[in-house]
């Protein structure tokens, strides 16, 4: 068994998790306390990957990572890397794919967090950033946690975007998606088999994951 489609899989899920924090946090932060109007805009254009069919996203990042469009000739003559058939691309689109559900967890954390806290840091004069630090993030540990176990299911099987964006390179863009659909389509059954019983058992541990945190935070609240 060629383990390297798998490998490439758990390669992107985790990177897009790390760029995810660094950029969804802020994100979920300004969502869940702005009280500016532009915040309802923004929510919709980050909540747009849930509803858009993979492959309308698809298609519209493959003309704007093009070489020929504007930004995908930006990125290749200031970075000098082509973003379409790489698997730099799949991270960036993997990154827009995924947005939403590293998001929505961790704002809801931010909105549901104990306002009473917040309030005392404020009256004993401590800083946003302080706040933020000390009080807000150490108390959404698990929304974090559930925010980065999604995203790391969803971008594992993500297909539509990833076969528009990377096609199927060995040893770069063809992720177990991919190789499990090109078994399918030539009739090898038992290899699509072994990497889909791989993923579907990935799954069902995430998913057991997120009750089991789902489970802590309602304890945590009674307590």
């Amino acid at each position: 068994m060629d383990w390297t489609p798998l490998l490439l899989s758990f390669k992107l899920a985790f990177i897009t998790i790390i760029v995810l924090l660094g950029i969804g946090v802020p994100l979920a932060y300004f969502l869940a306390f702005s009280k500016s109007k532009s915040r309802y805009f923004l929510e919709a254009l980050v909540g747009l990957p849930i509803v858009l069919p993979p492959t309308v996203l698809g298609f519209y990042l493959l003309l704007a990572f093009s070489p020929h469009q504007m930004f995908g000739s930006w990125v290749s003559n200031t970075i000098g890397v082509s973003l379409v058939f790489s698997f730099v691309g799949l991270v960036v689109a993997s990154v827009i794919y995924s947005l939403p559900f590293m998001i929505q967890p961790v704002k809801n954390g931010f909105e549901s967090t104990n306002t009473s806290m917040v309030a005392l840091a404020k009256v004993l004069g401590k800083s946003n950033w302080t706040i933020f630090w000390k009080v807000i993030l150490p108390n959404n540990i698990n929304a974090l946690v559930t925010g980065a176990i999604l995203t790391f299911a969803h971008t594992l099987g993500e297909f539509g975007v990833v076969l528009m964006i990377g096609g199927s390179i060995p040893k770069e863009t063809k992720v177990a998606s991919i190789a499990i659909f090109e078994y399918v389509e030539t009739l090898q059954f038992e290899q699509a088999h072994r990497y889909a019983i791989i993923l579907l058992a990935i799954s069902f541990i995430i998913l057991l994951s997120v009750q089991f945190l789902s489970l802590t935070k309602k304890q945590q609240s009674y307590d």
